[in-house]
């Protein structure tokens, strides 16, 4: 009797181990894999805006020969993998910022400028950088005349943006414009010159996004 319930006993383990087993494999289940979301800082889009600030030839816009410089601006931002790249276009008025040429200065009064940019976002603010050409009205002064119409030239910049709000950013930038070949004549002594003019121009502005 002993021999045959050793029997059933040790029967009934070999056919319970493989449903035991069986049911530990069924109730395991391997974690799945979630490839991570990309975190968008939210500065897809387009924006127009303001800006004022001052424009002077010398490094420090601040100097005592300073103009005071003005314009609308408007572009598009595109952020992936974390970097902002985008274009803007902007119009200004230079304030008639003299500029030294042979025998004199002359003035810059408007610019056209069009610009690529790439920065980095840190939450709410963006660092950039900008780089483009720029198109320069230039202007007669005392005893020299200038160019006629526009002069082309090219532009580099950097800048901080900062969004308090969706559709609302405040923004401070640096540009350096430089214009070459820009002919110019003495008037006093008939010679005629060409050279190349720079300005410095740091401004303030405000952008809404769309």
């Amino acid at each position: 009797m002993i021999k045959k319930s050793l029997a059933l006993a040790l029967a009934a383990t070999f056919v319970s181990g493989p449903v035991f087993a069986a049911d530990l494999t069924n109730a395991y289940e391997a974690p799945s894999y979630n490839e991570p979301v990309s975190q968008d800082s939210g500065w897809t889009g387009g924006y127009v805006g303001i800006h004022a600030g001052t424009s002077s030839e010398r490094s420090n816009p601040f100097s005592g020969d300073k103009e005071f410089t003005g314009g609308v601006h408007g572009g598009y931002n595109m952020e992936t993998n974390g970097v902002v790249v985008g274009g803007e276009v902007e119009f200004s008025h230079l304030g008639d910022v003299e500029v030294n040429v042979p025998n004199g200065n002359l003035q810059e009064r408007y610019r056209l400028a069009g610009k690529a940019k790439v920065g980095m976002p840190l939450g709410n603010t963006l660092i950039y950088g900008t780089g483009g050409v720029a198109m320069t009205s230039i202007r007669d002064s005392a005893g020299v005349e200038g160019p006629d119409g526009w002069k082309p030239g090219w532009q580099l910049g950097a800048g901080v943006e900062h969004k308090f709000n969706q559709q609302i950013s405040g923004r401070v930038e640096y540009n350096y414009t430089r214009t070459g070949d820009v002919r110019s004549f003495d008037t006093a002594s008939g010679t005629v010159a060409e050279s190349d003019v720079k300005d410095h121009t740091i401004k303030a502005g405000v952008n809404y996004h769309f």
